[in-house]
């Protein structure tokens, strides 16, 4: 089984019987559903069997309501992994808690924090292109110039300042992470804290996310991921963060981030950068649409007016996090693909789990249609 494009799902309904799903709240169950998710269900299924994933997990919610949690091969909802580019949405989340306080500016450039920027090129670049890949800089840490073993976020950002502008500040768009790199320190410098004190305070806390954390995949200790592909989590700790965004800022009735840092990390922020076709939305959704990216989050799919209905983080490692305006849902699938397998079969994650969008909504759509019906 491939990675596969949006037209292959289109004649998938109804192969299964319907599942008995329930239906909960961030803190508890209430009657199962009768919804069919039953195509859901088999598809994951079949990514497991393939040997794509050891396992994984996904969670539904409309309406602020679980309407489907399941868990598959070696996974529970509680089983922790590694999330890739998923963390992206978590680091662009604490960074603009520290502009909610006025510390910072999505406008700031790098040297008003970190001095040893002055003069640089790199410096024409705002915090606000950094966390939209258009700051021009390169996307990844090149493999031996210099390695960057990320100890914390001042050693990184000192292996990254020797680099070139791949790009003058603005003008492309170009998906990577290590822009991120900057804009924490930023963070770390105008709040006075570490990366990972700043977010377990200000997200994971306020949002119950008790196991997730931004860790080196190697599991070492003492030293700091990249933030746009370093995060550890739980499919119901994320599921907490997407509650959160969802509801504007809040969960579980306390504000967490402002309505403006709702909205600007979901508006436009590519700005007219040049953006290469075949792009991650022109493959998954079909859409030419240039303002693809805000802060940390895709936004996949726009209404009228050019707003945001669907927005996502995706990462290669298969885990994808959305929420869907137009159904009123959020969703998480957590999954760390088997890379060997992944690559002899050409399976992609980054580009398959995507599919879970339309085949949810029309779950949905079935089964409002079949309530009408009766």
């Amino acid at each position: 089984m491939k990675h596969f494009s949006p037209n292959f799902f289109r004649n998938w309904r109804g192969c299964l019987p319907v599942v008995s799903l329930w239906l909960c709240t961030v803190v508890g169950f209430a009657a199962p559903t009768n919804i069919d998710f039953s195509s859901v269900t088999k598809l994951i299924q079949g990514w497991v069997d393939e040997g794509y994933y050891p396992g994984a997990a996904l969670l539904v919610a409309k309406d602020n309501r679980v309407i489907y949690e399941k868990s598959f091969g070696s996974y529970t909802p509680e089983t922790p992994v590694f999330i890739a580019s998923a963390g992206k949405w978590l680091a662009a989340a604490t960074i603009m808690s520290v502009v909610d306080e006025g510390k910072l500016s999505l406008d700031d450039h790098p040297s008003r924090w970190l001095p040893e920027f002055k003069d640089d090129p790199k410096d024409k670049a705002t915090l606000r292109q950094l966390l939209s890949h258009t700051s021009g800089y390169p996307s990844y840490q090149p493999a031996d110039n210099p390695v960057d073993h990320y100890q914390t976020l001042t050693e990184s950002v000192a292996q990254l300042l020797p680099l070139p502008l791949d790009y003058a500040p603005g003008a492309r768009f170009n998906y990577g992470g290590l822009a991120m790199q900057v804009a924490g320190r930023m963070a770390e410098v105008a709040a006075g804290k570490d990366w990972e004190t700043l977010f377990q305070e200000r997200i994971a806390g306020p949002c119950g996310m008790t196991d997730t954390h931004f860790k080196p995949v190697d599991a070492g200790e003492g030293h700091n991921p990249m933030l746009g592909g370093g995060a550890r989590s739980t499919l119901r700790d994320y599921a907490n963060f997407l509650s959160m965004i969802f509801n504007g800022g809040v969960f579980a009735g306390k504000r967490v981030l402002s309505e403006n840092a709702i909205r600007e990390m979901q508006a436009d922020q590519v700005r007219g950068a040049r953006v290469k076709p075949g792009e991650f939305v022109q493959r998954v959704r079909g859409a030419t649409h240039h303002g693809i990216y805000g802060l940390g989050e895709w936004r996949e799919e726009l209404d009228a007016s050019g707003n945001a209905t669907l927005i996502s983080s995706p990462s290669w490692a298969g885990a994808y996090p959305w929420i869907d305006k137009t159904s009123g849902v959020y969703g998480f699938l957590i999954a760390h693909v088997e890379l060997e397998v992944a690559k002899r079969e050409n399976f992609s994650g980054f580009y398959s789990s995507p599919v879970l969008v339309p085949m949810v909504r029309a779950a949905l759509s079935e089964s409002q249609n079949s309530s009408a019906e009766k």
